[in-house]
């Protein structure tokens, strides 16, 4: 029943920005963060950005000060702005929730390319 769906993936060049957005739905639980992940391929998955639900973030180094994390509690809605793209961060980007009473849950993922 709980469903994660991202959007806002694409091909962009190097420099520019998206915007992905994760909408959870389902949730009858607790939840105690929402976080992206994301995964090159042949490389592991990395966590990128976690916002709990008063608020606090995390950033992976490689994109702070470039990405900004947000979310909606009350539509269970977590966003990721992506400023000044590099090619290093084309990945599939995943949504994810955490929840101390659950385990945790995760999107499909959404491709985004920086093009060079």
């Amino acid at each position: 029943q709980v469903q994660l769906v991202e959007s806002g993936g694409g091909l962009v060049q190097a420099g520019g920005s998206l915007r992905l957005s994760c909408v959870a739905s389902g949730i009858t639980f607790s939840i105690d963060g929402m976080a992206w992940y994301r995964q090159a391929p042949g490389n592991q998955r990395e966590l990128v950005a976690i916002i709990s639900r008063r608020g606090s973030t995390d950033y992976a180094d490689t994109v702070k000060g470039r990405f900004t994390i947000s979310r909606d509690n009350a539509k269970n809605i977590v966003s990721l702005q992506m400023n000044n793209l590099k090619p290093e961060d084309t990945a599939v980007y995943y949504c994810s929730i955490k929840s101390r009473v659950e385990r945790d849950y995760w999107g499909q993922g959404t491709q985004v390319t920086v093009s060079s």
